[in-house]
């Protein structure tokens, strides 16, 4: 750099400040945690027989740029065109590229998973958010894309899926169904074919680390939505992707399911039972009433427990908490028991 000259960073985005990045669950600068409740994947891990296929992917030759033997494999389980999927490198990627493609303004039902609103922003899109399903509906007029996650994050509500489907429609606006916990779902409502379809089977898989996700959508708008840089998934997520409709992967989430949702149920018992409230329905995952969220995360944190603070999510007082074993509930409940005697103990000094 030559002499007296400063360095610089990007020039800044005209207009208000650049969006900061949307929290999301799994990741901190911390060391591991002990036991971590923030992430929705599959607690019990992956299938043996995925993760040996893909130590066995060899990684020196580029993908198919149009991965054809993939979005065949997933149209034909889907019973759907080949040219109606596209495949992009994790859901993040595909709802970017999803805004960029359709433009705004966007809809949201809030709260629900801040990289709809992170993308909108992004794009410099204009976004609408409801709080129920009357504003939902009535906001679709002249919007360009909807999301609904189903079941949602971080309440695991689940709304009425057809009736928004066709509102949308009535609407003229794409309606984007979020499908990213729906395969652990405990109740799985039909899917609309006119709606797109968001699927991102690393979290049902346990896979979060590959990179690989799909969605379908009508041939037109799938055609636009495909134009990304090529490769956009790598030799490994190109392979988990095709291994979906096996045997061994769709044996694997029937089976391990049914375990999260008893896991799931005797997390709210024992939440309940201590004290905290607690709102649950058919995701794998529950919300926890606990106060102060901020402070109480970063307090389990340092008891080596991680947990998914909702205020990102609007909701200041809650936590997302994932299905997990039971040896991690006993050390959750015995942190936040320890947390709940001290506020309590606060509380009586100082009425």
């Amino acid at each position: 750099m030559p002499v007296g000259r400063v360095a610089t960073g990007p020039p800044a985005l005209a207009g208000d400040d650049a969006p900061s990045a949307p929290a999301h669950g799994g990741t901190d600068s911390a060391r591991p945690p002990r036991f971590d409740f923030s992430t929705n994947a599959n607690a019990l891990g992956p299938a043996p027989a995925l993760l040996d296929l893909l130590r066995a992917v060899d990684p020196t030759g580029y993908p198919d740029p149009s991965y054809i033997d993939v979005r065949d494999g997933l149209a034909a389980w889907h019973d759907r065109d080949a040219g109606e999927v596209v495949v992009g490198a994790g859901a993040c990627e595909l709802i970017h590229r999803a805004v960029r493609t359709a433009g705004g303004p966007v809809v949201v039902w809030e709260p629900t998973f801040g990289e709809y609103r992170y993308a909108t922003e992004v794009a410099g899109a204009s976004l609408r958010s409801a709080h129920d399903a009357a504003t939902f509906e009535r906001m679709l007029a002249g919007a360009a894309l909807a999301f609904l996650c189903v079941p949602n994050s971080p309440d695991g509500r689940i709304d009425d899926v057809q009736r928004m489907a066709t509102a949308a429609s009535a609407a003229g606006c794409r309606l984007v169904l979020d499908l990213a916990y729906y395969p652990l779902s405990q109740r799985r409502p039909p899917l609309p074919p006119d709606a797109w379809q968001l699927w991102a089977p690393n979290k049902v898989h346990g896979l979060t680390g590959v990179r690989a996700a799909y969605l379908l959508a009508p041939a037109a708008d799938a055609a636009r939505l495909a134009r990304a840089p090529s490769w956009v998934v790598s030799a490994h997520g190109a392979a988990f992707l095709a291994a979906l409709p096996g045997a061994a992967a769709q044996q694997w989430v029937a089976s391990t399911r049914e375990t999260l949702w008893r896991w799931r149920d005797r997390l709210a018992a024992r939440l309940e039972a201590a004290g905290v409230p607690v709102t649950a329905g058919p995701a794998n995952f529950v919300l926890a009433s606990v106060g102060d969220a901020t402070t109480t995360t970063v307090r389990l944190r340092r008891a080596g427990i991680r947990v998914r603070d909702a205020t990102s999510f609007g909701l200041p007082d809650a936590l997302r908490l994932s299905a997990q074993p039971p040896d991690a509930q006993d050390a959750l409940l015995a942190a936040l028991g320890r947390r709940h005697t001290r506020m309590n103990h606060r509380d009586k000094e100082h009425p």
